[in-house]
């Protein structure tokens, strides 16, 4: 799901902000190959960064909710490699990449501080991969099940987990409530 920043990572990007900007659902914040000039600081709403497939499918790579940098590993890069797209309406405070790059140069608690969260990112990306390499949903939601302490999120979170391990949220539905008529592995937390 949305990981949240740590506070202190938020708390030196905030400051450095030189507007907000809202964004309507299905509106592009950015487009892939668009020079990276700002970054986004997600106030409100939701943002899919995401990359479009030859089929016209989306492919999400990142979920970007309130509390959250989009696209934080494109600080040093010269273009997007992915399209940004608000799910919700949206609401971003936008920060010269400049001042980030300098705050990454100068600040050595900082740059730990934005170091490790790049790195939790990257473990959670590659879970995310190996759940997505698994063929059945029942796989999908196993393995998920097990980086989660065995349970699932509350019932009205279902869609995001269903968009999380890549399978129709129909398709979910019917495997929780297979494992429910059979007994396999119920979920222990509902809400």
């Amino acid at each position: 799901m949305i990981a949240i920043m740590s506070e202190s990572i938020i708390s030196q990007i905030r400051p450095r902000a030189a507007a907000q900007k809202s964004f309507e659902k299905g509106e592009h914040l950015f487009n892939r190959d668009d020079p990276v000039e700002v970054l986004f600081l997600i106030t409100d709403g939701c943002v899919h960064l995401a990359r479009y497939q030859a089929d016209g499918q989306m492919a999400v790579l990142q979920r970007s909710g309130p509390g959250t940098v989009l696209a934080e590993a494109s600080v040093f890069s010269e273009r997007y490699h992915c399209d940004a797209v608000a799910i919700t309406k949206t609401r971003a405070l936008i920060v010269p990449i400049a001042a980030v790059r300098r705050l990454l140069d100068d600040d050595p608690a900082f740059a730990r501080a934005w170091t490790i969260h790049l790195s939790r990112e990257l473990q959670s990306a590659r879970k995310r991969a190996e759940i997505a390499a698994l063929r059945t949903v029942s796989a999908r939601l196993d393995a998920w099940m097990t980086w989660n302490d065995g349970r699932l999120p509350a019932k009205g979170d279902w869609r995001a987990l269903a968009e999380e391990i890549g399978v129709s949220p129909e398709a979910l539905y019917r495997e929780i409530s297979r494992r429910r008529h059979f007994g396999l592995r119920a979920p222990e937390r509902e809400r």
